[in-house]
């Protein structure tokens, strides 16, 4: 169950940024502030959950791998952000390397 909390907790950490972002425009600032609170609460409660059987370091850098590489993908589909062939591929090796901690946990 630790694993699921910890995947729902990266997942929900991309909310944040995005709100942050959604705040930059004066009509959504305040709705925006409020999605990343939001989101920054319910992703932090998920990785206490999660960290309670899952190591801290492993824990944590699943956690922002997961939030930076979904973060990195809202960008360039939601928001214009620039792609290129060594931008994914960046986010690639940070991709796999979230994948040899859960391999590597067992």
């Amino acid at each position: 169950m630790s694993w699921l909390y910890l995947l729902l907790a990266g997942l929900f950490e991309i909310g944040w940024p995005v709100g942050l972002k959604i705040s930059q425009n004066p009509e959504t600032r305040w709705v925006g502030i409020a999605l990343a609170v939001f989101f920054m609460i319910l992703s932090g409660m998920l990785l206490w959950l999660a960290q309670r059987e899952i190591p801290i370091g492993t824990a944590y850098a699943v956690w922002t791998g997961i939030g930076a590489a979904g973060t990195f993908l809202v960008g360039i589909f939601f928001f214009g952000d620039p792609a290129s062939l060594m931008r994914y591929f960046g986010v690639a090796l940070i991709i796999a390397g979230v994948a040899t901690l859960k391999l590597a946990s067992h």
